[in-house]
């Protein structure tokens, strides 16, 4: 985390219990297949469970259905990205806005081809989910002096609001990259979503 991230003054957790049923409490690289020839063996070993666990997940990061940049209507460089879903409240969207929860993971698409972008994006997103990131910043560049202005910008504002798992985003503060980035709100994944409520059960018992 750099040292302006030490600013941050609020957690998702201090939100009303309404909401922390939408969101949860980084992100790990996914490891790469090495081919060789060997003789099969009947025993199943540790490694070859993780090359099978691997192929899997390359499997459904081929299936990204994240439209074209074909489709995708251009925003000015210099606007502002701002989206909310229904149900996400006024108060939590307003701290995202502002830059106030910890950001807990990162992308930066400089240097990506749009294609590479829409690939990074969609792993990233999906990766966040699974280990509970719930904020996340987003770094596409304003594409301003280029002979299609906000290209990646463009494409990321169009991105996330195919995702389920994005609840809203917002144009981040200046000292995390004022229009050049972009704050993400995660939805939590179900194994998490159920350790919050039992969390939250237990602190009533406790409370009794």
């Amino acid at each position: 985390m750099s040292p302006t991230d030490d600013k941050i003054k609020c957690s998702l957790d201090d939100s009303d219990e309404s909401f922390s049923d939408l969101v949860g409490d980084g992100v790990r690289p996914l490891g790469a297949n090495v081919s060789s020839h060997i003789v099969q063996t009947k025993e199943i070993t540790p490694g070859i469970i993780e090359r099978r666990k691997a192929a899997q997940r390359e499997v459904v990061f081929d299936v990204n259905e994240l439209d074209t940049a074909s489709v995708i209507e251009s925003v000015d460089p210099l606007a502002y990205l701002e989206y909310q879903k229904p149900g996400v409240q006024h108060g939590v969207y307003k701290n995202l806005r502002l830059g106030k929860y910890e950001i807990q993971s990162r992308l930066d698409l400089h240097r990506h081809t749009v294609e590479q972008a829409r690939v990074a994006l969609w792993r990233f997103v999906d990766d966040c989910h699974k280990h509970s990131v719930r904020c996340a910043l987003i770094t596409h560049g304003k594409g301003e002096g280029r002979q299609e202005p906000a290209k990646l910008k463009s494409c990321v504002n169009h991105w996330l609001r195919q995702l389920n798992e994005v609840l809203a985003f917002h144009s981040a503060q200046k000292q995390h990259g004022g229009v050049g980035s972009t704050y993400v709100l995660i939805k939590k994944d179900r194994s998490a979503k159920q350790k919050t409520s039992e969390k939250i059960d237990q602190s009533r018992r406790i409370k009794r």
